[in-house]
């Protein structure tokens, strides 16, 4: 996911580029441009004289400067090519569906990956073949594969989900280990509490921390029935499983989230991810659930000398079950229709395979870079990352096996059940009808 901050709708890029309006309404000299059909025509030579004019449609305004700087460097490499920025926080899944309604779908847009690669299938360029395809780790090319093995997407990075932790804080409270099972988390609390030190910092106005908590029980709860998370996910939507059958979604998820609560920030439905963000730098919680990679630069910006650590949930009382979780879990789709489809997908192989792209990733983003020889930033969540994989596996990342849908619907019926208008039995019921009925695109 990403950190969702107060932005206005459209952007002014530097450099002259003007904010555009996120449709096919490109300049004249544009629309003469040769459109293919599915993107196979892409590796065909562009005309570089003729002004083309690319509308991008995204959601992630934590990325504006990252994008703006690649903007300006492919001016250089195609003069001709000019790009519109429109980036729209609140309800952008609505307004991309109106405008693909009305028959305006930007060239380049943005939607979640996993069961959104189908969902918007019939409006993304095939990328199977593509250099910027074969550049993906094999771990973020399958999260951009649709249910037919086709590449629909790419994404802006890869990503990493984990409970993130003061270092600082669990040393003062005589924690050495970071807790891996929930009899150990209980006892961090202890120690926490009886030096004053709060332990959880939460973000639950948001809907989208809820998924991210989810999954991993869910993963757990894959592994403990013998199976494995997309099956177990695919069982839910068809309505073949419930969460009794299910011991560790049943009651470690909700005692995870009721431990959270109980010992966590005060007011945690008035908490939204800048005032987690904030709690968790400024050392007024020892642990941020929820959240991801993207939130490192924001903490260091408050508290510059933080020493920060990442673990994964502890979900059960197996060790083993708590893990981190990689992969890509939002993508960028060309739109297959648009007039300057193959000069899009040209910009986004040279993204992925230029020396520049290779080191914007890490360097100008400050991501984990999707893609194949890239370096990793020089940042310590991902240094981190990278030695937690070297003994342990990542877990699976579950999200992406149902829509975002579902997972908004999740979200507010979990702010429901901890508000106190919901029992938890009425929770479970709805959530399992939700993703019966939302959960999938077919």
């Amino acid at each position: 996911m990403k950190r969702f901050f107060a932005l206005s709708a459209s952007l002014v890029l530097a450099g002259g580029l003007l904010a555009g309006c996120g449709g096919n309404n490109n300049n004249n000299a544009a629309e003469n441009n040769t459109a293919g059909n599915n993107g196979a025509a892409a590796n065909t030579a562009t005309d570089s004289s003729k002004p083309v004019t690319i509308n991008m449609f995204t959601a992630s305004p934590e990325y504006t400067d990252a994008f703006n700087a690649y903007i300006a460097e492919y001016k250089k490499v195609k003069p001709n090519v000019t790009i519109n920025l429109e980036i729209m926080q609140a309800d952008y899944n609505t307004v991309l569906k109106s405008r693909i309604a009305a028959g305006s779908t930007p060239d380049v847009f943005q939607t979640t990956a996993g069961g959104d690669i189908d969902t918007f299938a019939e409006y993304s360029a095939d990328l199977t073949n593509e250099p910027l395809a074969a550049a993906m780790t094999d771990a973020v090319r399958s999260n951009m594969s649709s249910s037919d093995g086709k590449v629909l997407g790419l994404p802006v990075k890869g990503n990493l989900f984990v409970l993130m932790y003061n270092k600082k804080l669990l040393t003062e409270a005589g924690i050495t280990e970071v807790p891996k099972t929930t009899a150990q988390m209980d006892d961090a609390i202890a120690k926490l509490e009886a030096k004053g030190i709060t332990p959880f910092a939460n973000a639950y106005k948001e809907w989208w921390v809820w998924k991210h908590i989810f999954q991993h029980f869910v993963d757990a709860a894959a592994e403990d029935a013998g199976t494995d998370a997309k099956t177990l996910v695919a069982d839910f939507i068809a309505g073949k499983t419930t969460f009794k059958d299910h011991p560790v979604l049943y009651n470690n998820f909700f005692n995870f989230i009721d431990t959270t609560v109980k010992h966590g920030t005060d007011k945690p439905l008035e908490r939204d991810s800048n005032a987690e963000v904030s709690d968790f730098a400024l050392g007024k919680a020892a642990f941020m659930t929820g959240k991801g990679a993207w939130d490192e630069e924001a903490i260091k910006k408050i508290t510059p000398d933080f020493d920060l650590g990442i673990a994964g949930y502890p979900v059960s009382d197996k060790a083993e079950q708590s893990q981190i979780i990689t992969g890509a879990d939002q993508a960028l789709r060309i739109n297959k229709d648009s007039k300057v489809v193959n000069e899009t997908i040209e910009f986004f192989n040279w993204l992925y395979t230029s020396d520049y792209g290779k080191s914007w990733f890490s360097t100008v983003a400050k991501v984990i870079p999707p893609i194949k020889d890239a370096p990793l930033p020089d940042l310590q969540m991902p240094k981190e990352m990278a030695e937690i994989l070297k003994t342990e596996k990542s877990g699976d990342l579950s999200v992406n096996y149902s829509l975002d849908t579902f997972h908004q619907k999740f979200g507010e019926l979990m702010q429901a059940y901890i508000g106190g208008s919901k029992n938890k039995d009425q929770t479970v019921k709805e959530i399992e009808q939700a993703w019966i009925q939302f959960g999938s695109a077919q």
